[in-house]
């Protein structure tokens, strides 16, 4: 059987067959979890779908909690000994690698993923995530930047952000990667809160090395800073 939040099993329509089907809504990842659970260990195969990768943000670590806490016995198919249910973790591709390609290199070198939802976690703890991000430096990748009722985060972090880094910073903002309605735009940190942006959306803020190239957004690793190029050969023309 397949379990997943609807809009993901929307997703993934035309893989389905002849399975049985349970899809909930938002706010609904516990009750999703334990059905898969309880299936599983009524003896069904059970493949419970996450967007991305279910280890980012997605049902992977929720399954493993509650096993925990109901003091489940869980391991990998291969695994001899006895346990309740087995469990495979498959990987995907997550919103941060599917943006990334999209915008071309901007995580080519040390990154923080943040996730703007005061759902789960106070945004007092989010705020200073943010900030020590900003204080290392590291390109920062946001998901959920704002909902209709979250409106105000996203501009609360770009003011956090300016305090370390540059207006000019070059920001990509990738909306439903690799999903139907795809968007790509790069604007600066200062133009940011003015783009439009929905729990759909990734925003990539480049470090102080992150430059804008055409239409893509490089940030360098240190390559040719150590191996410069060869006398004759041009620097690529950077754009900004």
């Amino acid at each position: 059987m397949v379990i997943g939040y609807q809009t993901y099993i929307d997703l993934i329509a035309a893989l389905l067959s002849h399975q049985e089907v349970v899809a909930t809504g938002m706010k609904a990842e516990v009750k999703r979890c334990q059905a898969a659970i309880d299936r599983a260990l009524a003896g069904q195969q059970v493949a419970l779908v996450s967007s991305g990768d279910a280890g980012i943000y997605g049902m992977a670590g929720l399954v493993l909690e509650i096993c925990a806490a109901r003091g489940l016995k869980v391991s990998p198919s291969e695994h001899d000994g006895e346990v309740d249910l087995y469990l495979e973790v498959i990987p995907g591709i997550p919103a941060l690698a599917a943006g990334a390609a999209l915008l071309g290199g901007p995580l080519m070198h040390d990154f923080a993923s943040i996730s703007l939802s005061d759902l789960l976690t106070p945004w007092e703890i989010i705020q200073r995530r943010v900030t020590a991000a900003a204080q290392g430096d590291f390109v920062i990748v946001l998901y959920n930047p704002k909902s209709k009722k979250r409106d105000w985060q996203l501009r609360a972090v770009v003011d956090i952000l300016l305090q370390h880094r540059d207006p000019q910073t070059p920001v990509g903002v990738v909306g439903r990667a690799s999903r139907a309605g795809e968007t790509v735009t790069i604007t600066t940190l200062k133009n940011l809160p003015e783009q439009a942006v929905d729990m759909q959306t990734l925003v990539i803020i480049g470090n102080s090395q992150t430059f804008r190239y055409g239409p893509y957004l490089v940030t360098p690793r240190g390559y040719l800073a150590k191996y410069p190029l060869a006398p004759g050969q041009a620097d690529p023309a950077v754009e900004t």
